[in-house]
């Protein structure tokens, strides 16, 4: 997984006036947690931009008067009506221990079941996993090109030796479902297809 790093500053004072004084100042006020003590923070909010505005997950590396922490976010809050960040929570995670975290699912592939008309349900774009921090993934990647109309796309698709799937194995995360212009898939389009030129299997 990437890591995004983070040049704070401690926080002295965590009182309301100083929060609002940080935010005055373009600061965004932080906690990290999980270690022996909360570690209160600030950075400028454009510190954050490729952490928080980006599809996928990353590790963050918080490095405040010369010590490098690791950590996830926890939280975010933003303003309701500027959408300006507001307070970011992270906790703190160590190379040797697992660490639970969301990671989004990226689809790729062109389903068999969408080329007859079926429509594409993306059930869990987001699905929770556990792993060391080395081996947690930025996406899922979720291969959609076998899916016919009808069928479903399981959590198990995805699985792989260095991670665990927070999800029951049922758990699906797409499925083709069927619409008024969906024609039926042949159980022998894949043989046909494999063999016609591009032209004639795109007539079809």
């Amino acid at each position: 997984m990437k890591s995004v790093s983070i040049l704070g500053s401690k926080r002295e004072s965590v009182g309301k006036k100083a929060t609002k004084a940080l935010r005055n100042a373009g600061l965004v006020p932080c906690v990290v947690y999980g270690g022996d003590e909360p570690l209160h923070f600030s950075a400028p909010e454009l510190a954050f931009k490729n952490l928080v505005y980006t599809p996928d997950a990353h590790t963050v590396e918080i490095e405040i008067d010369g010590v490098t922490v690791l950590a996830i976010l926890q939280d975010i809050q933003f303003h309701p009506v500027t959408d300006r960040i507001l307070h970011i929570d992270f906790y703190q995670i160590f190379e040797d221990k697992e660490v639970t975290m969301d990671i989004p699912v990226h689809f790729t592939g062109n389903s068999k079941g969408v080329r007859n008309g079926g429509v594409l349900r993306k059930t869990n774009r987001v699905l929770r996993v556990k792993a060391l921090p080395k081996d947690l993934p930025d996406f899922l990647e979720a291969d959609i090109t076998e899916l016919k109309i009808g069928n479903k796309l399981y959590v198990t698709a995805l699985a792989s030796d260095k991670l665990t799937i927070m999800h029951p194995e049922n758990t699906v995360v797409c499925q083709v479902r069927t619409s008024r212009t969906a024609v039926v898939d042949d159980e022998d389009d894949e043989d046909e297809e494999e063999g016609a030129p591009a032209d004639e299997a795109a007539a079809e």
